[in-house]
């Protein structure tokens, strides 16, 4: 299983959410600090989850980060978050992206 079925694996089981996206940017990283020639070290997610809701940016970031906390210690290097709930304003325009 790549990284990147197992971080929508572990964030769909986590979150269930209602739209999400996880693209592998580790190409984008090459020959950065923390890239590797295998790749699989750069991900970027865009997720809308119910779970989100009322919750600041801040508390959103840290919940992903702990639901993924295993693929860090794993080779993970860098993951960047678009989060929103499915009430948020920027939450249609996300699906519409997802």
């Amino acid at each position: 299983m790549t990284r990147k079925e197992r971080l929508t694996q572990c964030l769909t089981a986590a979150f269930q959410p209602e739209a999400l996206v996880v693209e592998d940017q580790s190409a984008l990283h090459a020959g950065h600090v923390g890239a590797r020639p295998e790749g699989e070290t750069h991900y970027h997610v865009r997720m809308v989850a119910a779970a989100f809701a009322g919750l600041s940016r801040v508390a959103r970031h840290r919940q992903v980060m702990e639901a993924v906390a295993a693929e860090f210690s794993a080779g993970l290097h860098a993951l960047s978050l678009e989060l929103a709930a499915p009430a948020a304003v920027d939450a249609d325009q996300m699906k519409n992206n997802c």
